[in-house]
């Protein structure tokens, strides 16, 4: 500081001499226009005096001349230091400090830059109690990053945002993109790698096969081998139940009056896998059509050749979408208590479980939020909100999703029960089973035991020309999404109002209310994200969202007036093709009446997607949230604050598009490299082998030993 105020007072003493002068002509000049020489005791005589025209000019021109001098001079010394020591990532910033306080605000945004900077000693130390001074100080990101507060990690799932922390996104991100490199440094490298991972994970050694499985999946280049804890979690509570109950169990229910199912499996090693059991319609074309799931699975291992390295089994399969194996949670956790012990119980001979509670919340920890909840089954809103739509979630809380298959349990995040057809159409719940019966589906919930299968339906490889343009070519920027009213049965004696496309629609759509609180508008990195700014959601919703049912009204009563309800409550558009889907930089991507039969395919498109789900899936731990894909709570509660996050505000500004293109085009190489064929037939190939092991009467002769 003592060095600039040396060079300016130089620079104005310099300069003052014939500034002056040509002030006092100019003056002089006024009076006596004809004078071209004058002499004073200021000026030499030789000082010449010019026309009125002539002196603006240059009076200007050495006034330029002197900023010039004085900030080139400063810049050269503060913005290029002739020293530099090495170059470092850095961040300027204007701030106000007091020195008669401890704290410095830093008064506006900061920005990264890579510059070469050396250390400044004392440009701040110089101010006198009291004063302000707007300088330049060199601060790193970690000092600047504690100053603001953190947000709450909850154990259901959901990050709760502190308004004085950053944006909560940025976090969220960064976050997931080191899980996402941390497995997949950890992965195994070879068989006695696979071996020591499996059992470190799971108590006991692999199951027979384990061996042809790692060839096949070496030969293919599966990736990360040792994320298959979604077989672990479905078949845990069987291991600790006699397997001798298990197949008087699974054979008893293969055909049950009034239940769909068929089942598939092998006599003996040397036998191909078949269709050995069904309770169908009776329509032959029907039992192929509905078994059609199980069959693309037999094929698929058929054709890999592998089919052949699995032990007798039988698997009975639910040819429908949804879930059908309710679990009683107190069943299910004596079932994952012994099996944690290595020891067994015989389900058929233990008194039924008796629970306080019935329907969803006897498949609830008692010491979960759900149970304790008060959740009302019957009324016509949802849990937690007002009739007119608006949260009214405890302290009025902002909440983004940071453990994607945590948030959706209902046990643990009880508005569920009350945003998803899977549940406000059976009303409090079905009943639970007393046993814990093997049973195949395509899509459980958290509260269902029943077996995820790696679904090959509606798998797509390279999709047509043109539904992939690049980032830059996708010229819609709304969040798209169109389909069917799928998700429930629409009649006057179900709750349909409730159900999650329904209130989808209903979000998108609804103008009613006028305001609208966005989060952390024009926030960057490191700055506090704050409580929300107010827009007007009539103006916002029609220029950004394009989201509506397609094609006509479904799955609902004409008898009872549902059918024309619907028409008349909705407005119902045309499908959208593959290649104008391609247009949009944005698509929501939510379950219909189960899993996603579209997720494959969107994912594929290089959009960035947006996934609302209450169904784990077979590749959930083999896929990262906020790196392929962004999570989005079910009553879609967050969406706005995501959306405009990567989007921007009504005219595209304080956006990331830069993030939400990794994020798409991740997603989509992603998909071409953990969603294959081959990736399809490594899951079912190790499920079969884990599930014919723990339904053998003799499970240690079915172990796998180096």
């Amino acid at each position: 500081m003592r060095l600039f105020r040396s060079r300016l007072h130089f620079l104005l003493s310099s300069f003052s001499s014939p500034l002056f002068s040509l002030i006092y002509l100019h003056r002089r000049h006024r009076r006596a226009p004809n004078v071209r020489f004058h002499s004073t005791p200021m000026l030499s005589p030789t000082v010449p005096y010019v026309a009125r025209k002539s002196t603006r000019r240059q009076l200007l021109l050495i006034s330029v001349l002197c900023l010039i001098c004085l900030f080139a001079n400063y810049f050269r010394t503060y913005g290029h230091p002739a020293n530099i020591p090495h170059t470092v990532k850095t961040i300027l910033e204007p701030i106000t400090v007091m020195r008669s306080t401890t704290t410095a605000w830093m008064n506006t945004t900061p920005k990264k830059i890579n510059q070469q900077l050396d250390a400044i000693p004392g440009r701040l130390g110089d101010q006198k109690k009291g004063t302000k001074l707007n300088a330049f100080r060199k601060v790193n990101w970690e000092d600047h990053s504690a100053a603001l507060k953190k947000h709450k990690f909850l154990p259901n799932g959901l990050l709760e945002v502190n308004p004085d922390g950053q944006h909560p996104i940025y976090d969220l991100i960064d976050k997931s993109e080191a899980a996402w490199k941390a497995k997949l440094k950890k992965a195994s490298r070879s068989l006695d790698e696979a071996v020591i991972e499996y059992k470190r994970r799971y108590g006991r050694k692999p199951p027979l096969g384990f061996d042809k499985w790692w060839e096949y999946v070496e030969k293919h280049k599966v990736q990360l081998p040792d994320e298959y804890d979604q077989i672990h979690r479905n078949l845990e509570p069987f291991w600790g139940i006699d397997p001798r109950d298990l197949q008087i169990i699974e054979f008893t229910h293969e055909v049950v009056p009034q239940t769909d199912t068929y089942t598939m499996g092998k006599y003996s090693m040397e036998d191909p896998i078949q269709l050995l059991n069904f309770s169908l319609p009776s329509n032959t074309s029907t039992n192929y059509d509905m078994a059609e799931a199980g069959k693309a699975i037999v094929d698929l291992l058929r054709e890999a050749g592998v089919d052949k390295h699995i032990p007798p089994f039988r698997a009975t399969f639910n040819p429908h979408d949804s879930p059908e194996m309710l679990t009683n949670w107190n069943l299910w956790n004596r079932a994952v208590a012994h099996a944690r012990e290595g020891k067994t119980f015989s389900i058929l001979n233990s008194p039924r479980p008796n629970d306080p509670h019935h329907g969803w919340l006897t498949a609830c920890d008692p010491a979960s939020a759900a149970p304790s909840a008060p959740i009302d089954f019957n009324g016509p809103y949802p849990a937690h909100l007002w009739p007119n739509g608006e949260p009214m979630s405890p302290a009025h809380t902002r909440t983004f999703i940071h453990d994607h298959r945590t948030a959706m349990d209902p046990c643990q995040n009880p508005h569920i029960l009350r945003h998803h057809g899977q549940f406000v159409k059976f009303g409090h719940g079905v009943d639970p089973r007393t046993l814990l019966i093997p049973r195949f589906s395509f899509s459980p919930s958290t509260l269902h035991h029943d077996i995820l299968f790696a679904n090959p339906m509606n798998w797509v490889g390279e999709l047509p020309g043109g539904a992939n343009p690049a980032w830059e070519e996708r010229v819609d920027e709304r969040l798209h999404w169109r389909g069917a009213n799928t998700g429930i049965h629409y009649s006057k004696r179900i709750l349909w109002r409730l159900s999650h496309r329904i209130k989808m629609v209903e979000w998108a759509n609804d103008h009613l209310y006028s305001g609208l609180r966005i989060l952390g508008l024009g926030a960057k990195r490191g700055e506090r994200v704050g409580e929300g700014t107010v827009v007007e959601k009539a103006r916002w919703a029609p220029a950004m969202l394009d989201i509506a049912f397609a094609g006509q009204a479904i799955n609902c009563e004409e008898q009872d007036g549902t059918c024309a309800e619907l028409r008349e409550m909705f407005e119902w558009k045309k499908r959208v093709n593959f290649i104008d889907a391609g247009k949009y930089k944005y698509v929501l991507d939510i379950d219909g009446n189960a899993w996603s039969a579209r997720f494959k395919r969107l994912i594929t498109t290089s959009s960035c997607i947006f996934k609302a789900t209450v169904y784990p899936e077979w590749f959930t731990d083999r896929i990262q949230p906020w790196v392929h894909y962004v999570p989005v709570q079910i009553d879609l509660s967050d969406l706005w604050d995501t959306f405009t996050f990567f989007r921007g505000d009504l005219n595209g500004d304080h956006g990331h598009d830069e993030l939400a293109k990794k994020i798409g085009e991740a997603g989509s190489v992603w998909s071409q490299t953990f969603w294959r064929q081959e990736d399809l037939i490594a899951y079912n190939f190790r499920l079969l082998l884990e599930y014919a092991r723990v339904m053998s009467t003799d499970r240690d002769s079915m172990t796998f030993s180096l």
